[in-house]
Formats: structure tokens, sequence, C-alpha cells
């Protein structure tokens, strides 16, 4: 009985080790097969190319350039000498094991960047001592190469996707490279294409050596979606020219499709010092510059009072309403007493007077009696205030345009309950009067500006503002930006506020400012500044704004103009928009005494007197545009 156990287990035994042997060597076989080799492959991805952008008429404006990142896989790392790396890497100990720590942190498996973004020069002297330290190696991507030195705030630039978008979106992994600002974040999934990988046997050293099972299972990159946008090349650079030394915005757009022609902040910066090693530094340079303020996208995000361009707003609503008539005149004593604490001033300029001369001379009085019938048009003030801000907003002011860039400010159009909330007592028109002259509570942004001109040079509708023209060659078709958006003012009552603004430039306060050759219709502002200093409300010297069309029929570009602390409205604003006018239009330019103007004429000493305690000049009058400009204390 015993010696038939013992062969029974021995029999059960037995056929358990063939039973193994077989599912190990047979069914298994090629799996483990598989594993084993695949611990001698390593899989290189292969980054695509970026998307080209190009501007409006072909002219390349952001290219790629060949850059290598320096790898590391955790698993794969032995001994090395960390000094000699550290001196080929040009980066010190602390920073180098601080890097392979958090290699370590996110894979032992996967690669890890330690260094990117090299450029072959850079890369050159590691190429074959790399090879010496297991478990680093070199991965070759596509790093942008811009053909421009401007519109950096435009364009946007690229950086390494954190760990937090790596966990959201499987597609990027570790020192893969993605759109951070501008058209490079908004168009991140056309512009950035799809990787391809490469699987190679190893040698010894741990080097790729021959193609795994002859490219089986690798795939190629698709390169990324090139993208034709609105901007006008030459007139960007010539814009940022223009402000070189001043801050503030410019907004151009093609009032018959919305096209963005020109979008210009300033201060600014050249895209190309946010690439290559350099970068973080730049980086801190630009972000962290608390005074300047480069890093902000001034055009879109800064947000000013309109001052007097907004007066034609309220002319085109007290025409609607049928309060004002285009013929009947209002009187201006030097201004307008409204009951109030002072009166509302006003420049020296004849009265009584009508609309079109009130518009040509920015009459103050004029446009605060248009504004308190507007108001008081309603049985409540709270009524007529709503209805106001109804024919306001239709213009795409007091709300985000939804243009299609990442970045913008909704400004603020009140209404009769933002009024209600706030006074505990009784509010009547005249408590708002200033929003009569672009002041007040009334807040916008360049683009808004911009927009609410393309509006009037459109006589009622505009299209929604946008960047991009076509992607991958072919025009964008999306109704966003191809479908009208109506004014609630009617198209007949346009034609007068236009007449008024043809005279701006023909009598009124931008005649300095006139452009051969070309009819442009316009309207000058000055906006009072107001910031805290030490806690302290103080005002500074008065913003300088321009808004215009042309030509006057049939317009081919709209303008805002935005300079900080540029005294008055024709000084520098009116100059700048005329000129990006005639350059847009004709393509040189004839008024070259206000291109000398604005080229020897800085603002960066009132810009100064914040913190070196200069006193600031205060404009009494509103829109000096008939006095001749006088020399700045930086250039006599």
């Amino acid at each position: 009985m015993k010696r038939l156990l013992f062969f029974f287990l021995v029999t059960i035994v037995g056929l358990t080790l063939i039973g193994r042997v077989f599912y190990l060597q047979i069914i298994k076989g090629d799996s483990y097969k598989l594993k084993s080799e695949l611990n001698a492959v390593k899989s290189i991805y292969d980054i695509p190319e970026r998307g080209f952008i190009y501007d409006r008429d072909g002219d390349l404006m952001v290219a790629n350039q060949v850059a290598y990142d320096i790898m590391m896989i955790p698993k794969e790392l032995k001994k090395f000498d960390t000094l000699q790396l550290c001196t080929l890497l040009q980066m010190d100990k602390t920073r180098l094991k601080s890097k392979i720590q958090d290699a370590k942190d996110w894979s032992w498996q996967k690669g890890s960047v330690i260094v990117p973004q090299l450029t072959q020069e850079e890369f050159a002297p590691l190429q074959e001592k790399l090879r010496k330290f297991p478990g680093f190696y070199a991965q070759k991507r596509s790093l942008r190469k811009y053909m421009v030195d401007h519109s950096a705030s435009v364009l946007g630039y690229i950086r390494e996707v954190s760990p937090e978008k790596i966990k959201k979106d499987p597609r990027y992994q570790s020192g893969d490279l993605s759109g951070k600002a501008g058209i490079e974040l908004q168009y991140e999934q056309e512009l950035r294409g799809k990787k391809g990988v490469k699987h190679f046997i190893r040698d010894h050293y741990g080097r790729p050596k021959e193609s795994y099972e002859n490219g089986r299972y690798d795939t190629i990159p698709n390169s990324g979606l090139d993208l034709t946008v609105t901007l006008d090349n030459d007139l960007q650079a010539y814009a940022e020219l223009l402000m070189k030394n001043k801050r503030g915005g410019i907004v151009a757009i093609e009032p018959q499709t919305g096209e963005i022609l020109t979008l210009v902040t300033a201060p600014y910066y050249d895209p190309a010092l946010l690439m290559g090693r350099d970068r973080s530094k730049n980086s801190v340079l630009i972000f962290n510059d608390t005074i300047k303020k480069p890093g902000v996208n001034r055009a879109l995000q800064a947000e000013y009072a309109p001052g007097s361009p907004f007066k034609v707003i309220n002319a085109l609503v007290g025409l609607q309403e049928g309060v004002i008539t285009t013929t009947e005149k209002l009187r201006c004593n030097h201004g307008y007493d409204y009951g109030g604490r002072k009166p509302l001033g006003c420049h020296s300029h004849q009265s009584p007077l009508a609309l079109n001369t009130g518009i040509a001379e920015s009459c103050n009085a004029y446009f605060a009696q248009v504004y308190r019938r507007i108001i008081e048009k309603g049985s409540t003030p709270e009524e007529g205030m709503d209805n106001w801000n109804r024919h306001v907003t239709s213009f795409g002011l007091g709300d985000y345009l939804g243009y299609d860039l990442p970045v913008g400010r909704a400004g603020l159009i009140p209404d009769g309950k933002y009024y209600s909330s706030r006074y505990k007592y009784k509010w009547y028109a005249p408590t708002t009067i200033s929003n009569a002259i672009g002041q007040g509570e009334v807040i916008t942004t360049p683009i808004q500006l911009a927009n609410m001109t393309a509006a009037i040079a459109n006589r009622g509708y505009f299209y929604r503002p946008h960047i991009i023209k076509a992607i991958d060659g072919e025009p964008i078709d999306n109704p966003d930006y191809t479908v009208k958006n109506y004014t609630t003012v009617e198209a007949r009552h346009f034609e007068p506020v236009v007449e008024g603004m043809t005279a701006v430039y023909k009598t009124g306060t931008a005649k300095y400012a006139q452009i051969p050759g070309i009819e442009i219709c316009g309207k000058t502002g000055t906006v009072e500044n107001f910031v805290k200093i030490d806690g302290k409300r103080t005002q500074l010297t008065d913003h300088s704004v321009f808004i215009a069309f042309a030509p006057k029929d049939n317009p081919q570009i709209a303008i805002a103009v935005f300079v900080e602390n540029g005294y008055w409205g024709s000084r520098y604003a009116a100059k700048i928009a005329s000129l990006l006018i005639e350059k847009h239009i004709k393509g040189e330019i004839t008024r070259k005494d206000l291109e000398e103007y604005l080229l020897t004429h800085s603002l960066e000493y009132e810009y100064e007197k914040q913190y070196s305690g200069e006193p600031f000049e205060i404009n009494p009058k509103v829109d000096k545009g008939l006095i001749a400009p006088q020399p700045n204390a930086l250039n006599p």
C-alpha cells in the first residue's frame, strides 16, 4: 500500500512538472520571449513638428528648429561621475540631484527631462560623451523658431507640460511641450500634431543599435497643422515701433470680416527670449516685472475708461431714442451745470452747437445733456439706465467678446440694478453724468473699442473679432466669426455720427493728424487717470485715446489706440492711428513729421514719476486737439 501511495505521488508531481514546463515553453513561451526582448528594447518617441504660423499675406512668422532634451530613465541609472556630468550639462550638483529625484518620483520606467531644449550647438559636446552615463539619453524634438521679433503677446509661447496636465491628458508625457499663451495655447490641438514611436534593440551600453522586428511596431509622426492668422506682419512690426517707450494697447480690425489686423501691447518683448536655455531667466524678468508688466496683454486685458470716444455711442443712442435731432443746438458755457458740487467742465469752442460740431469739438456739455435725456426718458432712472445699457452693450461693450484668444476682460457697462445696489439714497441721471463723456463707471478694453468702431464703420453691425484665417490652407467656416451681430441702433442713425467723426479730422480735435488722400473718421479722447500711491488716491497724467476707421465709405480698417499717460488724444494716440491707417491702405508713410515725433518722443519719464515723486501734469481741459503738440521733458 505504501509503495502504491509513493508511486501515485511521484506520478502526480511528474505530471505537474511536465505540465508546467509545457505551459512555460509552449503556451507562454512567446510572451516571455517578448518580455525578455522588450527588456532589451528601447522605445524612442518621434516628436512631430508643430504647425507653422503665417500672417494673412503668407509671410512666415513662426517655424521650427531642431533641439534636444537630455532624458533619464531611473531604473537604468548606474553609478556615474556626477561632477563630469554636471560640467557637461552646465548644471550644479544640487540641481541635478533634484531633477533625478523628480524623475524617480514620477516614474521608474519612463524617461524624464533633465535638461530641455538644447540647441544643436549646445548638444554637440554631449553627443559622444552621453553614452558614458547609463540611464541618460538624448531625445530630438522640434523647437519654435521665430521669424519675427514682434507679436510675442499674441503669438504666445510653448512650455514643458506640468505633471497635472500629464495626469489629465494621456497624450502628453514628461518633457512634452504645449502652448501656454496666445495662438500657441488657443490652437494647441491643431498645432501639436501626433507623436510617432520607434523601437530599437539596445547594445551592451544601452544605446539603440538596430530596429526591433524590422519596425513592425513603429508608427510615424503626423506634423501639426499650419495656421494662417489674420495679422498683418508689416503692420504689427510698425505698430510696435510706434509704441516704443510707451505703454498701452492697439487693436485694428477689418470691419467687413472681423479679422484682427493688428494687436499690439506695450511694453513688448522679443518672442525668442522665451526659447532656449535662457528662457527661465528671461521668463522671470518678463512675467515678474510688476512695474512695466510686459507679460500683460493690455490690448485684451487692460480695462480703461474709454473717455470721449464713448460720446459717439451716446450720440447714436440719443438719435435712436429720439431725444435729439441732428440739427438741434445745445448750449455750452465752458461746461455743464447739472446741480452737482461743481459743473462738468469743458474747453473753449463755439456755442450753441449741434451734433456734428458737438462730436468734432468733443463738447462735454452737449453730451451731458444728451445722456441726461436718454436716462430721464424712462419712467424711473433705473428703467432709463437699463434701456441705455441695452443699446450700449449691443456694440459688444461690457462683455467678453468671444474672440479666439485665451485672455480678456469684460469691462463694465452699468445698469439700473448696479446703481440701485450701490447707492442707499435715491439716485437720478445727474448722479451718473460722468458716463456721458466715457468716464464714470464705464470700463472698456482696447479690443472692445476697436470692435465698437468697426460696428460704426459698418453702420450698425460687426463680425466677432478673430485671429484665425485658415487652418491647413482651409478658410475658417465658423458661424461665431462669419455671422453679423447687429446693434440696436438703426442704420439710418449712423450717417450723421459718421459725418461728425469725419469733421474731427477736417476741422476738429484731430485736424493735425490728417492723411492726404484718405478720408478718415475718428474721435479723440483724454482720459483721467487715478491710481493709489501709498494708499492715497492720486491723479496721474491723463491717458491718450483715439478711435478711427477709414476710408469713410467701404472702410478697410477700424482701429483703437490707447496710450497710458499720453496727455490728450491728439498728442499720441491720434498720430499713431493715422500712421497705421496710412500704412495699411497706402503701404507707405507720407506723414514723416508724425512718424518722427513718435519715434523721438518717449513717455518713460512719465511712468517714472510714480516712483520719483515728480508732479504729474493734470490736464484740466479735455481733448486739446486744437493746441499744437508741445515737446516733452525728455525730448525738448
